[in-house]
C-alpha cells in the first residue's frame, strides 16, 4: 500500500510554499521602509494585516516618504489595489467556492495566490495552490513586516540586503512556466515595454492599470479566435478528477 504521508506536498503546494517564503522575506523591507516613512510600529503592522497587498502598501508609504498627503497616499494605494478585484472574479470563476469561504478568500486573493492557483491544471491543485500561497504569504508577510519594523533604521538601506529583489524573483518564478508559446511571450514583452514607458510618466498605481487594460484589449481582440471554456467542460474536468 503506497504511503500517504507526503501526499499533501503536491506541485501546487511546493510552488505556493516557495512563493510564500520569497514574498514573505520582502516584508522585512516594507517594515523597515514604513518606519523610515514616519509610521509607528502598530501602524506598520496594521497596514500589513488589513491592507495586505504589497504593491499598494509600498505605494502608500512611498507617497508619504516623498512628502505627499495621506489622501494622495490612499489614492495611489487604491489604484494598485483595483487589480485584486479582478483577481477575485477570476478565482471565484475558477474555484467556485462556497459563499461562507468568500470573505476569507478575499483577504488572501493577491498576485501570488492567484497566479499559483491559475497555473495548475486540476481543480484540486488550484485549490491547494491558492490556499498554500495565500495563507503562506499572509503569515510570513506579517511576521517579517514585524521583524523589519522592529529593526527599523538600524538595518540601513533594505535594498543593500537584496530584499528589494525578492518579490521580482517570485513573480518571474510564477511567470516563466507559463511562457510555453509565442503568444504569452509576446504579451509579457509588450506588458514590460508599456510599463517601462508608463512608470516615469504617471503616478504610482497607474502603470499596472494601463498594462492590465492593454492585456484586456488584447484578450478581447484575440478571444474570438479561441474556443471559449464552457460550463460543461469545467464540469467534465471535475468529473474526471473524481474518477
Amino acid at each position: 500500500m503506497p504511503s500517504t504521508k507526503n501526499n499533501w506536498l503536491t506541485p501546487a503546494t511546493k510552488m505556493g510554499l516557495s512563493i510564500a517564503l520569497a514574498t514573505g522575506l520582502y516584508g522585512i523591507s516594507f517594515g523597515a521602509l514604513s518606519i523610515a516613512a514616519g509610521l509607528n510600529l502598530w501602524q506598520t503592522v496594521a497596514l500589513s494585516a488589513l491592507m495586505f497587498t504589497g504593491g499598494s502598501q509600498f505605494a502608500f508609504i512611498g507617497v508619504l516618504s516623498g512628502g505627499g498627503a495621506a489622501s494622495a497616499a490612499f489614492s495611489a494605494a487604491t489604484l494598485l489595489g483595483v487589480r485584486n478585484a479582478v483577481y477575485g472574479m477570476q478565482i471565484k470563476q475558477s474555484l467556485r467556492p462556497s459563499p461562507r469561504l468568500v470573505p476569507f478568500m478575499a483577504q488572501v486573493t493577491i498576485d501570488e495566490s492567484t497566479a499559483t492557483s491559475l497555473g495548475q491544471a486540476s481543480l484540486s491543485e488550484r485549490h491547494l495552490g491558492f490556499w498554500t500561497a495565500g495563507l503562506g504569504v499572509y503569515v510570513l508577510w506579517n511576521l517579517f513586516t514585524l521583524v523589519g519594523a522592529l529593526l527599523g533604521e538600524r538595518m540601513g538601506d533594505p535594498a543593500a540586503w537584496g530584499l528589494d529583489g525578492a518579490a521580482v524573483a517570485a513573480f518571474l518564478g510564477l511567470l516563466w512556466p507559463r511562457l510555453k508559446s509565442a503568444q504569452p511571450v509576446f504579451v509579457a514583452c509588450a506588458a514590460a515595454i508599456v510599463t517601462a514607458f508608463a512608470v516615469p510618466l504617471t503616478v504610482p498605481g497607474v502603470p499596472i492599470l494601463i498594462t492590465a487594460g492593454c492585456a484586456v484589449l488584447f484578450a478581447v481582440l484575440t478571444g474570438r479566435h479561441t474556443k471559449p471554456a464552457t460550463e460543461h467542460g469545467q464540469l467534465q474536468q471535475v468529473d474526471q478528477e473524481k474518477t
